[in-house]
């Protein structure tokens, strides 16, 4: 499981405050390739890291573009997951890189077509919070101990955890800091840490 946290003030109290704090890390495999956060080469407006696994490359968990649009995304836990499901990063790419769709307008039509994919969770924003889905099933078919161990804020185990941890902060004036913590070669003693800061365009 991944975890997100949220805070957004549309109105902060001083040029100090943060109208957006988001912290979120990544459970994936240890040895799933991905590429760590850095503005795209095919679209230099949008900062997210991407999953490079074969069939799912260029789907993200977690991003935003100078223009303001942001979205992330979680999995939740399924007793049987589909392995012929569409990757669940398309869902945060796909949002990212259309300018012209609003939030709400693409929730509608994924909630059309969330069928396709196995359980997720799917945050899009233009400055908005948008809630979760309803969750009924989740955690079905996973022992008490095994749900303990994914429910954790980092989650450790010797082949599945926590390897990604990113921090968004946007200030009162649309400064972003995007600043990305991310394991290196399936180790979990080993760390690098990127961060990037541009302004929010109109």
């Amino acid at each position: 499981m991944c975890i997100i946290f949220l805070k957004f003030d549309p109105r902060p109290a001083s040029k100090n405050a943060y109208r957006l704090i988001l912290a979120a890390n990544r459970d994936e495999l240890y040895n799933r390739p991905s590429k760590a956060a850095d503005f795209w080469r095919t679209n230099s407006e949008i900062l997210s890291g991407l999953d490079l696994e074969a069939g799912k490359e260029g789907g993200s968990w977690l991003g935003i573009t100078k223009r303001g649009k942001l979205a992330a995304i979680t999995n939740y836990m399924e007793g049987r997951p589909n392995p012929d499901a569409q990757g669940r990063g398309f869902l945060v790419s796909n949002y990212l890189m259309d300018k012209d769709l609003d939030s709400c307008t693409y929730l509608k039509k994924v909630s059309t077509e969330g069928h396709l994919y196995n359980g997720f969770n799917l945050i899009t924003a233009e400055f908005k919070n948008t809630p979760d889905p309803i969750q009924e099933h989740q955690g079905d078919g996973y022992t008490k101990s095994m749900v303990q161990a994914l429910s954790a804020v980092c989650v450790r185990s010797p082949d599945y955890g926590t390897r990604t941890n990113t921090i968004i902060l946007i200030d009162a004036e649309d400064n972003v800091t995007f600043t990305e913590r991310t394991m290196l070669d399936c180790d979990t003693s080993k760390w690098s840490t990127s961060s990037f800061q541009f302004k929010l365009q109109e």
